[in-house]
C-alpha cells in the first residue's frame, strides 16, 4: 500500500480504470465469439453492429483499450468470418 497521498489516489484510478477496461475487452470477445459461432449469415449480421459500436468505443484515445491498427483487424476478420457463412 502506497504511503503518499497521491500514490494512493493514483492506485485507487487505476483499479477502475482497470476494471472498466476488462469489462470492455470482455464485451469485444463476447461479441467476437458471437459472430465466430454463428450458423447463418443473419445471425452473425445481427451481432456485427454491437461489435462495431464496442471496437470503435474501446479505439477511441480517450479510452485507448485498444489501437486503432487492432481495432481494424477485428473489424475486418469479423467481416471475413461472415462472409464465409452460408446465407
Amino acid at each position: 500500500m502506497p504511503n503518499i497521498k497521491s500514490a494512493e489516489k493514483r492506485l485507487r484510478q487505476s483499479e477502475k480504470a482497470r476494471v472498466v477496461n476488462k469489462s470492455v475487452r470482455s464485451a469485444i470477445r463476447t461479441s467476437v465469439r458471437k459472430i465466430r459461432t454463428a450458423t447463418t449469415q443473419a445471425q452473425a449480421l445481427t451481432e456485427l453492429p454491437t461489435l462495431f459500436s464496442l471496437v470503435d468505443k474501446a479505439a477511441r484515445k480517450s479510452q485507448g483499450n485498444i489501437k486503432k491498427n487492432t481495432a481494424s483487424n477485428v473489424k475486418r476478420k469479423a467481416h471475413l468470418a461472415i462472409s464465409k457463412l452460408p446465407a
